[in-house]
């Protein structure tokens, strides 16, 4: 284990979010909030002294880097992001309970979108600021964040394979370019292109604030909002422009690079594209059809189904309408959604769509092998073989996604809750999704839950939005040993 490049790149974390705080703290002032910009200007001075002190201490740190350590410092990375980004919202006063405060920025950095908060516009606008940007910052990766702008040592292209590898999103990562910096750098440049093209569209049509805070949720498929109706109180042209971006931002950057490259064919033959967008068409139509006596239009029952179901295969969580309140088929759907999620390599959350077709491929090939046990099937995607080491790990990630849920959902129906409220809470924090339903649903929060069942969500969210292993990994003797 090599402690020493670990400890030089948490230093780089720390240093990055007291920078990452400045402009909250700068908003703070702004507002003459004293006590919120004290949290934020203190946080940020603990983050920068603690982050130069561990990069003055791993100087000269070996680059050699390996898969265990890539998950690691993914996982300890995201856990220090969260501990101290939930400071500020505890020494404001924002948030009185350090517990709370720390769900409202696990569910912001995972851009998960669940809330403590009762009544979110009487949050200072730094905090609401924070809360957003944790979204963005969250939504691409922190480390890809990292490995896109900072060198931070390591010379070797593995090392920002395995860093990459255990933060990105979807069964596999893969290279845009020979190499992995420069792959990082053009994520980062079409999810910054994408977030200012939705900002430029709201501005039109909200508040500049509004708008902004709004575009950092979107683009990170996160879902914390400024006001307390999420969504549901903005104009049909701002709902329909957030849900056609969340949409966008559901779908693997990799298609984007393409379109760049003018390589429109390879964009249609996509199978995970295809089964994506044949997802939101089919599960639109049918909720347009289940919820039409709900409301005065057909039009207006449409742009209700495609927003949410935007918002929940997308992970992102935004609202604009109680779907509580929607019939059981309309919500058995959107429970579909919540665990499908949006395409392997996006900002989107859940089980993902390049997961779902390939378990349907290899659940298909050992059909066809009990009929025939002779025959050899290769189970292909885009035409091209998949990596049985692949299949293996879909399969074994399912596993444990499974037995997370269960687990999960047994430890928080302590505090006494339906089942129905304790099964979508799970799957909506698991799933990095946000509200769920009855007593978490889109017009409640998770406030009601006791401090134990809270850090139970806390990890399902960390678990979730890093693909599990990387946490999993921390609870592993094995992963820190020496060698």
């Amino acid at each position: 284990m090599n402690y020493k490049m670990m400890g030089r790149f948490f230093g780089v974390i720390l240093c990055l979010e007291s920078i990452f705080m400045l402009p909250a703290f700068i908003i703070a002032l702004a507002d003459k909030t004293g006590r919120v910009a004290l949290g934020f200007g203190l946080t940020a001075l603990i983050c920068a002294l603690l982050g130069a002190l561990l990069l003055i201490l791993c100087r000269g740190a070996k680059s050699d880097f390996f898969a265990k350590e890539g998950l690691v410092c993914v996982g300890l990375s995201w856990i220090l992001l969260c501990l101290f980004g939930a400071l500020p919202l505890f020494i404001g006063d924002d948030i009185p309970s350090y517990i709370d405060a720390l769900f409202e920025m696990v569910s912001g950095f995972t851009t998960t979108g669940a809330s403590i908060c009762p009544n979110v516009e009487a949050l200072s606008r730094a905090t609401l600021y924070w809360r957003s940007f944790s979204h963005w910052i969250g939504g691409m990766g922190v480390l890809v964040f990292v490995m896109a702008l900072i060198p931070v040592g390591g010379k070797s292209e593995g090392f920002t394979m395995h860093l990459l590898r255990a933060e990105t999103t979807g069964p596999n990562s893969q290279k845009l370019v020979p190499r992995m910096r420069q792959t990082a750098i053009i994520l980062y440049l079409v999810y910054v292109a994408l977030t200012l093209l939705c900002f430029i569209f709201l501005v039109f049509d909200m508040p500049a604030f509004d708008a902004f805070c709004t575009s950092l949720g979107t683009a990170g498929t996160g879902g914390f909002g400024v006001r307390n109706d999420s969504l549901a109180s903005y104009s049909p042209y701002a709902q329909t422009v957030t849900a056609v971006f969340m949409i966008l931002f559901g779908v693997n950057f990799s298609i984007f690079y393409l379109i760049l490259l003018r390589n429109f064919l390879g964009v249609l033959r996509d199978e995970e594209l295809r089964l994506y967008l044949s997802i939101v068409g089919g599960a639109t139509l049918l909720i347009t059809l289940n919820i039409r006596t709900l409301y005065g239009t057909l039009g207006e029952a449409l742009r209700h189904a495609f927003f949410q179901v935007s918002s929940i295969i997308t992970t992102t969580g935004f609202a604009t309408a109680d779907f509580d309140l929607w019939p059981s088929f309309s919500k058995a759907i959107l429970i579909f959604l919540m665990i499908v999620g949006g395409c392997a390599g996006s900002t989107a959350g859940g089980l993902k769509c390049a997961r779902l077709l390939l378990l349907s491929k290899s659940f298909i090939r050992n059909i066809g092998r009990v009929q025939n046990p002779q025959k050899v099937a290769v189970i292909r995607i885009n035409k091209k073989p998949v990596d049985e080491k692949l299949v293996t790990a879909t399969s074994a990630y399912l596993c444990a996604y499974l037995l997370i849920a269960l687990v999960s959902f047994l430890l928080i129906s302590i505090d006494g809750f339906s089942v129905t409220t304790n099964i979508s809470s799970v799957l909506a924090c698991f799933n990095n999704v946000g509200p769920g339903l009855e007593a978490v649903g889109p017009t409640r929060n998770y406030s009601a839950f006791s401090d134990f069942s809270k850090v139970v969500l806390i990890l399902d969210m960390l678990a979730g939005r890093l693909e599990i292993f990387p946490i999993l990994a921390l609870f592993s003797t094995k992963a820190f040993r020496r060698g």
